[in-house]
């Protein structure tokens, strides 16, 4: 009987290796410094939902990233976004109007590499930002549609904003195929296919799509927060200027 070549069961192995470990695995290892820092302390309770370490490889953000988080709320994702850059890069938190709960937030935790803005939803790009590698609006596009906001001049600010090959992350709660924005109000979810529509408008390439916040049991017939804690289905794109 001839002899098991040793070779081939390494070049099995390695391959059987690739297959089980996960794309993403080293890069979730790489987060883990961010996800668990002392200042995120009151952000933990919710990463079983919100996914963190998924939302981070997804945005494929890294250390020394000039980043824009638009409709930062109170600042969780700002934050974790300026944990993931480290002292090198820069996260600008934009909100529509002052934000007491991110004043809050830094001042418990002062990070000097991210930065309040205050700036319309038209131009929520600050004066002076160098081209930025990436851009996010998690949960909030849906929002900005119930504001009279222009969205076709966002989304050319925000292409306009970025260097060549920088990225668009866009996350929201989604509705029914051919909701489109009918539902921003009532139900304050959104069409998948209607926000690549106005984003690709602007100049924008589909780069991806994930599934790691998918839900299909979810009818998507109610808003999210009214689901007495059931997980709600969202979506997540992300874009590239090309």
């Amino acid at each position: 009987m001839q002899k098991p070549n040793r070779f081939v069961h390494f070049i099995a192995a390695a391959l059987m290796a690739a297959c089980i470990l996960p794309p993403a695995s080293a890069q979730f290892s790489a987060f883990q410094g961010a996800i668990e820092h002392k200042a995120r302390e009151g952000d933990r309770k919710d990463d079983a939902r919100r996914k963190p370490a998924e939302f981070l490889a997804f945005t494929q953000v890294k250390p020394g990233m000039k980043v824009l988080d638009v409709a930062a709320g109170a600042g969780s994702t700002s934050q974790l976004l300026a944990l993931a850059v480290g002292e090198s890069g820069t996260v600008y938190a934009q909100t529509g109007k002052e934000s007491e709960k991110l004043k809050q937030r830094l001042a418990a935790n002062p990070q000097a590499n991210l930065k309040p803005v205050v700036a319309p939803f038209d131009n929520p790009v600050p004066a002076g930002t160098p081209p930025l590698d990436l851009i996010v609006i998690n949960m909030s596009y849906h929002d900005i549609v119930n504001t009279p906001a222009d969205r076709a001049a966002m989304n050319k600010a925000l292409f306009n904003a970025l260097k060549p090959g920088g990225k668009l992350v866009i996350i929201d709660n989604a509705a029914k195929a051919g909701a489109g924005i009918g539902a921003t109000k009532t139900l304050h979810r959104i069409e998948e296919a209607a926000v690549i529509e106005e984003v690709t408008r602007a100049g924008f390439s589909v780069d991806a799509r994930s599934d790691y916040l998918h839900v299909p049991s979810d009818p998507r017939e109610q808003p999210f927060f009214e689901m007495k804690g059931t997980p709600d289905d969202k979506f997540a794109v992300r874009f590239i200027k090309k």
